[in-house]
């Protein structure tokens, strides 16, 4: 393949300062003028910044960067994606340049990740959408900026659908040495007031981790949902940094472009010794309220009585649950959901306890005359953190039997295991291999781009 060596800087002079001291002295106070990233915060996987003239957006993608400066030296390389401006592309386009230049000095790419690209069909090599893409460039000074030596996987990101970009994604994950960088701007050219409604619920869809954007809600809607599709599979939290608009910046008021800055970051683990138990006083009450709830969702459809609701307070937030019934000892239905979203706690225990019920399509729907034999368990899940491994045999030495959940996904499959299936699994491998044939992988599979999560639950169990 025909390699150009350098892919000279396209938008400098007109969308940054093309003068190395003034574009550094620019970037700089923007920098500055972000607070100071509060102890203990929790390094960023993802970023979504905007794309504009700095003199526009600047300010906004500051707020990002701002809060790589602790990590400096533990990122060693960065996958940027971003829209496509001028040049139409189907899928996701690479470039066959080694370096990328900017007035601050170049920026070495990844060959070996992009080599690895070129084996799914959705990426081509394509140097003619990257000539004067801005999308991407503008991005590059600031990480010069905030990151010591790095590497860079740039794509920029035409007509795809969330899962193909999920697909490169899951590729190129890494570890900590790894940033994700989105570039989107938000609405364009709509008056001051309209933007700011539309932006807001833009936002309240990437709070929400939703990959159904449509570019005029977002220019880079293509790469960001399927960067939300992986940011759900890997347990991120999303995290709005600044939202504004060109009004706000250095523009009028008539014709807005809106800009955005988030940043997804895993939470923090959660020590084995710290998962909270049944009868941990912080729980009082909350198994008893689950269990009255997750009973009634079922006996009001098979026309039951119902019980008394004992009050909860807990049960207001948002939480993640599943709920399994099991019929005279033996499995009757299992639905849950593995991240909390924008239902609450009282919400989901409901809606999984139907759906075990009456949705799971390995059982017939429960009938009245299985109620008296008929024990409901829901567990709580906590925030799935991200559980990298070198291969198999690491992921069986570290995972801790009956304390963790796993989540693995590779490439769209995924499949969970709850803790209390260590009961019948006992040993890591046999765990491990029964998990992937339930997400229809051969037992005796492994990739690189597999992936896997932990959680802890906390579990309450009752008969009827």
């Amino acid at each position: 393949m025909p390699v150009t060596a350098h892919r000279p800087a396209a938008v400098a002079g007109r969308f940054y300062p093309a003068a190395p001291a003034l574009l550094r002295a620019e970037l700089q106070g923007y920098l500055d003028a972000v607070p100071a990233t509060p102890p203990g915060s929790r390094p960023p996987k993802l970023l979504v910044v905007p794309h504009a003239g700095t003199v526009y957006s600047g300010p906004i993608a500051a707020h990002a960067y701002a809060r790589l400066r602790p990590w400096r030296e533990q990122i060693h390389r960065v996958v940027l994606l971003g829209p496509t401006h001028r040049v139409a592309v189907q899928g996701l386009a690479a470039p066959t340049a080694a370096v990328f230049d900017t007035p601050l000095g170049p920026v070495p790419l990844d060959d070996a990740a992009l080599a690895a690209l070129d084996a799914l069909p959705q990426v081509s090599r394509n140097d003619r959408v990257h000539a004067q893409e801005h999308a991407l460039e503008v991005q590059l000074p600031f990480l010069q900026l905030v990151l010591d030596d790095f590497t860079l996987v740039p794509l920029a990101v035409g007509d795809a659908a969330p899962e193909a970009v999920a697909q490169v994604l899951e590729l190129l994950w890494g570890g900590d040495e790894t940033l994700i960088v989105i570039s989107s701007d938000l609405s364009h050219y709509l008056p001051y007031a309209q933007a700011r409604v539309m932006d807001a619920r833009t936002v309240a869809q990437v709070l929400e981790e939703r990959s159904n954007l449509d570019p005029h809600d977002a220019c880079g809607a293509m790469p960001l949902n399927g960067a939300m599709l992986c940011a759900r599979r890997h347990g991120l939290r999303p995290h709005l940094l600044d939202l504004r608009n060109s009004g706000d910046t250095a523009g009028d008021r008539e014709r807005v472009v809106g800009y955005a800055a988030f940043s997804f970051d895993a939470p923090a683990p959660l020590p084995p010794e710290k998962v909270r138990k049944a009868e941990d006083p912080a729980d009082a009450g909350l198994g008893p309220a689950l269990l009255a709830r997750a009973r009634n969702s079922m006996a009001a459809a098979l026309g039951l009585p119902l019980q008394p609701e004992p009050p909860c307070p807990a049960l207001a937030a948002p939480g993640a649950t599943f709920v399994t019934l099991q019929h005279q000892g033996q499995l009757r239905g299992c639905i849950g959901r593995l991240e909390a979203g924008h239902r609450s706690l009282d919400e989901d225990v409901r809606h999984n306890a139907f759906q075990a019920a009456f949705e799971d399509p390995r059982f017939a729907p429960l009938t009245a005359a299985e109620w008296p034999g008929l024990s409901v368990e829901v567990s709580v899940l906590s925030p799935p953190v991200p559980f990298p491994v070198r291969d198999e045999a690491d992921a069986c030495a570290r995972l801790q039997p009956g304390v963790d959940g796993l989540i693995l996904a590779w490439r769209g499959r995924r499949a969970t295991f709850l803790p209390q299936v260590w009961q019948q699994l006992p040993e890591p491998i046999d765990f491990l291999s029964a998990l992937k044939r339930k997400a229809g992988l051969p037992e005796d599979f492994w990739a690189d781009d597999l992936t896997l999560a932990r959680y802890q639950v906390q579990a309450f169990e009752a008969g009827v």
